[in-house]
């Protein structure tokens, strides 16, 4: 790697002070002395239970969940500052927030004292109870709004408010309401609200995948994705924006976090991409959709895959056997779109002394092993917690192969610290999610919110196809809206509750047969490009601040280059073969073919150039054309495939005479 190609990434305090700015996730204080000490031996504590009950067996529902939960709070509000900018203070741990993590312990640790008397008296709560139970609520929102953000805390509080007061709600909002007792016992006295469902999933399944990541990363697998996508597509046309997506694609398989992803991968793929000749919001555009996508990347899918196993109630090969093609289709139509992008404007790839020795990026394929191992071992039925032990165990072994790449005591014990610090704000979402999770299930607000949403497209149409695809879109809105600001797994948990209901209740009101399967994928696909939808598109955002470009642009080329998740959901909701749910192989590669081919033609009509540069007649053409190519109808295919072969027959020969023209003009001359 040349040193001038070294010097155009950001320094580690730059990507820091970026990751702080857009991802609240990393925004949390550098403390020193006694504090940082505690916090250490905390992290420590925090990663060490979860490896031990992940290898001997998680304790009781209430007894995981909790000390879990303890852990995260008292972390949490020792580690992220009440507000985001608070000076020279702001790395001082403040005497208030000593007295949250107190108060957290006290009030984590009452399951796990009076564990015997407390589900000998379930349901009946006393007055400390009641007491509890609503500190545990405000501490959950509080921790909530400081290492995850806004916006799900204040849909959580809107369900909470909802819960209080649903009989004062219009029409079929309304419901009986809940006294403050009910709600404390519903919130953290059952298994319905913060102790529910997602934080079982963060308290076992998730914590041990982040650590895997972070084993991972210590090995320099990052590192390493970017010098192998170099090794590959460097060269290529347009090469540096093929490195992000490549890369990215990569690091989206060991990352929660678009936004972590734009700013550690775009760190050095952006300024590479600018120099290469791409404007700066293009070149923002590319990394952002990348890092994006990295999300909805098989086999760990930002977690959320292990999340849709208890949801969806579907076994993880399925989960992540069906996002195979979707994944596919998403970074190849970023592919096409960047490729025909560089075409048009005259880019070329990196020179050759750019591009790393392939026998130097061959010395360290064995750090892609661990990745493997994860596949193979969930293929073959290994149970989650013990396929994330035995892929930490796989990183830690590789990782010897080699001086550079080998985890030292001091990486170990790293990986353990920043492998629970990932933890927290997951921690925390899931815990709020289950407060949102919980209302929602005790006051029916999401099958009220379905078959609502399924009357108003009813009531604009008498056509049940036109009925369904309107239904679709008003849960697109839907689940764009609540996913905005959201980490991943906090994403796919409010879009599945207060989103997916829509979708099902096409089921029973319109005799549709939607596999539950295809609805879960459809409202995590679109929870998930809110990062890069105007106006919040928090991974647009950070990467306008490492490409300088202007950040709403940024965003909408972003969505134009990641056009596939826009379209992609429509077509697998109407055809599950695409997530081969009862699909043959023949429908499986056709599928492929057609849905590939399409992203050509939508990739040339919103780019402007194929062959040579297209009119407007010829764009809005092309767009149809991979449209009807992509829509799962055997005559729209058909169709399609014809237009497909005019336009680029078209395109070549009109190229070609031009050509031809051009070298009779040199020749004569």
């Amino acid at each position: 790697m040349s040193e001038n190609k070294r010097t155009e990434q950001l320094s580690l305090e730059e990507q820091e002070a970026l990751m702080q700015k857009y991802d609240v996730e990393s925004n949390h204080r550098n403390v020193t002395g006694i504090a940082a000490i505690i916090v250490f031996v905390l992290l420590i504590a925090f990663s060490v239970f979860q490896l031990y009950t992940g290898a001997f067996g998680v304790l009781t529902a209430y007894l995981q969940r909790t000390i879990h939960l303890g852990f995260a709070l008292v972390l949490i509000f020792l580690l992220f500052p009440a507000r985001k900018k608070g000076g020279n203070n702001r790395n001082k741990i403040a005497w208030y927030d000593y007295g949250l993590a107190l108060l957290a312990l006290v009030v984590c640790l009452y399951w796990p004292v009076f564990y015997d008397s407390i589900v000998q008296e379930i349901g009946a709560l006393s007055t400390i109870q009641v007491v509890i139970g609503i500190l545990a609520i405000l501490l959950v929102l509080e921790a909530t709004r400081r290492a995850v953000g806004l916006p799900i805390t204040i849909i959580a509080g809107l369900a909470l408010l909802y819960a209080l007061f649903g009989q004062y709600m219009p029409g079929m909002l309304a419901h009986r309401g809940l006294s403050l007792n009910q709600l404390a016992n519903s919130m953290f006295f059952t298994t319905e609200g913060i102790l529910g469902t997602p934080l079982k999933v963060s308290s076992t399944f998730i914590f041990l995948f982040l650590l895997f990541g972070a084993f991972l990363v210590k090995t320099g697998v990052g590192t390493y994705f970017n010098d192998l996508a170099i090794a590959i597509a460097g060269r290529r046309t347009g090469g540096p924006a093929k490195v992000a997506i490549f890369s990215s694609a990569l690091n989206g398989t060991i990352s929660g976090s678009s936004v972590a992803n734009t700013v550690t991968t775009g760190a050095y793929t952006i300024p590479l991409m600018k120099r290469l000749g791409y404007k700066k919001e293009f070149a923002g555009a590319v990394e952002a959709a990348a890092s994006t996508g990295g999300q909805i990347m098989p086999p760990i899918m930002g977690a959320a895959a292990f999340l849709m196993i208890e949801f969806a109630g579907v076994p993880y090969w399925e989960i992540a056997k069906a996002a195979i093609i979707p994944a596919i289709l998403y970074f190849s139509g970023i592919w096409i779109m960047t490729h025909l992008e560089a075409k048009k404007t005259g880019l070329h790839g990196l020179p050759k002394e750019e591009i790393p020795s392939k026998k130097e990026v061959l010395k360290k394929i064995h750090l892609l092993i661990p990745i493997f191992v994860i596949i193979i071992l969930l293929f073959l039925g290994y149970s989650i917690e013990r396929t994330a032990l035995l892929g930490i165990l796989s990183a830690i072994i590789v990782s010897l192969f080699l001086k550079e790449t080998r985890i030292t005591p001091r990486k170990f014990v790293d990986a353990l610290t920043s492998g629970a610090k990932t933890a927290l704000g997951v921690a925390a979402a899931t815990a709020c999610a289950g407060i949102i999770v919980g209302v929602v299930t005790k006051t029916g607000l999401g099958l009220k919110l379905g078959n609502g949403l399924v009357d108003i497209a009813g009531a604009l149409t008498d056509s049940i196809n036109v009925q369904l695809l309107l239904t679709l879109f008003f849960t697109m809105i839907a689940s764009i809206i609540l996913g905005m600001g959201s980490p991943t797994t906090a994403n796919y948990i409010i879009t599945s509750t207060i989103a997916l209901p829509a979708i099902l209740a096409l089921n029973s009101q319109l005799d549709v047969a939607i596999p539950v399967l295809a609805a879960h994928m459809f409202v995590f696909y679109f929870g998930i490009v809110a990062d890069i939808t105007p106006p919040v598109a928090l991974a647009a955002f950070a990467a306008s601040g490492i490409s300088g470009g202007e950040p709403i642009k940024t965003g909408i080329n972003a969505s134009k280059l990641a056009i596939a998740a826009f379209i992609i959901p429509y077509m697998f909701v109407l055809n599950p073969q695409m997530l081969m749910i009862d699909a043959t192989w023949l429908n499986i590669i056709w599928i492929l073919i057609t849905a590939f081919t399409g992203m050509i033609a939508v990739s040339a009509g919103l780019i402007g150039y194929w062959y040579k540069g297209l009119n407007k007649f010829e764009r809005v053409l092309s767009v149809i054309t991979g449209l009807l190519l992509m829509y799962p109808e055997g005559y729209s295919d058909m169709i399609g495939l014809v237009m497909f072969v005019l336009m680029i027959t078209y395109q070549f020969f009109i190229k070609k005479g031009k050509n031809e023209g051009k070298k009779v003009q040199v020749e004569g001359a």
